[in-house]
């Protein structure tokens, strides 16, 4: 089967993938067939509970209009005419014959109406009432909460749960401010309808089993109406809700409320716009069914995704194998491991691109060959070129010194800058090699001091310190110290009053070598002195630094280095920082 497999061209395999994208796509349309499902059923429970929430506000108001049309009744009765014509002519002398006679009309009214607890006539020649409600004479209707409402043009007001101070008993009621139906011209009567409590909860939840918990009976600024089995609740206190309850008198809608999704219904009264009936409920309680259908979905949905995942996995490898190979064989090209070559059993197009891959290799390889040996070239006629800019410098200025003193009949110094100056060329062409010992570099630098110590008589003097003889041996490049000497010089006493010191200093450092010239002169800034070294054409010529950091780093690569630190007239170094070879000195050839 793996065989067959690999015979199939590309295109082929190819299809296979497609064919197992098409399952992959036809599990995802199962996804949004469920996902449109679900948002369907969220729709209808929303729905649902809209309709149940609308009978409820419906029986509601039901029962106020019934409480209106028992009030409406009462005041059509002779009694409580008989009392407006008393009120209208102000006459107050038959106040206890109509007392009397409405106790017959106030309670048939609530016998018609059972949850009215007790009716209260206020009128400007005495209050008219049930003589079995125990009227709290210390309490005046002016004095209640119900007096911010008596003055208002609505014929009919409604005022949320509140302690009836009216009344003995401190009964907590729904009360009714409802202005008397009259043919008479009266002024300053109301009819006070307290309504009991528990008889409008029962109305709302006789029909919501455990659904009453969320169910609230607010006002427009977010009052509580009538408590039903919540306690208040933070959206009451949310403008942006209270806003979004006041868009229409009824519908749903979406809330976050502390973080948490709820679903809301909502609808006014109409007996009372200012009322308005809410259910809020969490998404999750009450798409609770939904959101199990929701989970078994998802983890048979989790289920088929590892199924897939392994399943693309074993086919992924066989597909791509010949692809993970060449892959591999390119990572180690990257190594500059040119002697791979791609090999294959087969001959699809993967196996064509291996041999163009292989031909391709040899290409560069033999370019590669190619550059080196133009750069090993053109690196060693710069090098030939940096080194020839430091000899005519220090030419040009010993031979004027041996002028001079040929014409001053100083024979002897000449002699012996003569002899230095051939020693020192000697030295310095070395045959011919760019490679030179370090007691011969050594030796170099030692002439070129003797030569310039005749130049400049009593100008300086000089130390050679080497921390281990060993290392005399080392193979570096030649003249490499005495631009560094001729610098210290030139450049650092010139204009020293006192004795100069040049310091030579050659230690080592774990796999380098450290070659470090120190001298008491005028010293420099080294910032600058740095990046003028390591720019490669400088505004200024600079032969000395420049010249000994391009040498090191042509031949020895990044792993060569120049330290510079300086203290005017205190002490000024440069050290050369030149990687040793692996073998010839360690650390157990020291005695």
């Amino acid at each position: 089967m793996k065989r067959w497999y690999y015979q199939l061209s590309l295109r082929q395999r190819l299809r296979i993938s497609v064919l197992m994208l098409t399952i992959l796509s036809i599990a995802l349309t199962g996804i949004m067939s469920y996902w449109i499902a679900f948002r369907s059923t969220e729709r209808g429970a929303f729905i649902s509970s809209q309709n149940t929430l609308n009978k409820s506000a419906r029986v509601l108001d039901e029962k106020l209009r019934h409480i209106i049309v028992a009030a409406s009744s009462m005041m059509l009765s002779d009694p409580f005419k008989l009392a407006m014509e008393d009120v209208s002519a102000n006459v107050a002398t038959n106040y206890y014959t109509r007392l009397s006679s409405l106790q017959t009309p106030l309670g048939q009214m609530k016998l018609i109406e059972p949850s009215i607890q007790s009716v209260l006539i206020y009128t400007p020649v005495g209050e008219l009432f049930a003589t079995n409600d125990l009227r709290n004479s210390q309490v005046s209707l002016r004095d209640t909460t119900l007096a911010r409402y008596l003055d208002r043009t609505d014929r009919v007001v409604w005022v949320e749960d509140h302690e009836d101070l009216l009344f003995s008993g401190k009964q907590r009621v729904i009360s009714m401010v409802m202005k008397p139906v009259t043919d008479h011209n009266v002024r300053d009567v109301y009819v006070v309808v307290n309504v009991k409590e528990d008889a409008l909860r029962s109305v709302v939840t006789d029909d919501l089993l455990d659904h009453a918990s969320t169910y609230f009976l607010i006002s427009r600024s977010g009052e509580t109406v009538l408590p039903i089995n919540s306690p208040r609740s933070a959206f009451q206190d949310d403008p942006a809700f209270l806003a979004q309850l006041q868009s229409q008198d009824r519908g749903f809608f979406k809330y976050n409320l502390a973080g948490k999704p709820y679903l809301v219904n909502y609808s006014r009264l109409t007996m009372t716009g200012d009322w308005t009936m809410v259910s809020l409920q969490t998404q999750s309680d009450l798409l609770r069914q939904v959101n199990k259908i929701k989970t078994t979905t998802l983890i048979i949905m989790l289920c088929c995704i590892v199924l897939a995942f392994i399943l693309s996995n074993v086919i992924s490898s066989v597909l791509l194998k010949p692809l993970h190979k060449l892959q591999g064989l390119m990572k180690k090209v990257e190594n500059n491991n040119l002697e791979v070559r791609f090999s294959s059993n087969y001959k699809d197009e993967v196996t064509q691109v291996g041999l163009k891959f292989n031909r391709m290799l040899e290409e560069i390889a033999s370019l590669i060959e190619n550059v080196k040996d133009a750069e090993f070239e053109k690196r060693k006629m710069e090098a030939k070129a940096l080194q020839a800019q430091i000899d005519p410098h220090f030419l040009y200025n010993t031979l004027n010194t041996i002028l001079w003193k040929s014409e001053s009949a100083q024979n002897h110094d000449v002699s012996e800058m003569i002899a230095s100056l051939s020693l020192l060329f000697q030295l310095g062409l070395n045959g011919g090699n760019e490679m030179t010992t370090l007691s011969k570099e050594i030796d170099h630098v030692r002439q070129y001091l003797t030569i310039q110590q005749k130049c400049y008589e009593d100008l300086f003097q000089y130390t050679i310190e080497v921390e281990d003889d060993l290392l005399l041996e080392e193979d570096i490049l030649k003249i490499i110290l005495q631009p560094l000497v001729e610098n210290a010089i030139l450049h650092g006493f010139q204009e020293m009053e006192q004795m100069g010191i040049i310091r030579i200093s050659i230690t080592r450092s774990a796999a380098s070598l450290l070659l470090r010239v120190e001298d008491n002169g005028a010293g420099m800034d080294v910032q600058p002195v740095m990046a003028n070294m390591r720019v490669e054409h400088p505004p200024q010529k600079s032969y000395a630094l420049r010249n000994v950091y391009g040498r090191l780093r042509l031949h020895y690569g990044s792993e060569a280095n120049i330290e510079l630190s300086s203290e005017p007239y205190v002490s000024t170094s440069v050290t050369l920082i030149i990687p040793l070879a692996d073998e010839g000195y360690n650390d157990d050839d020291r005695t």
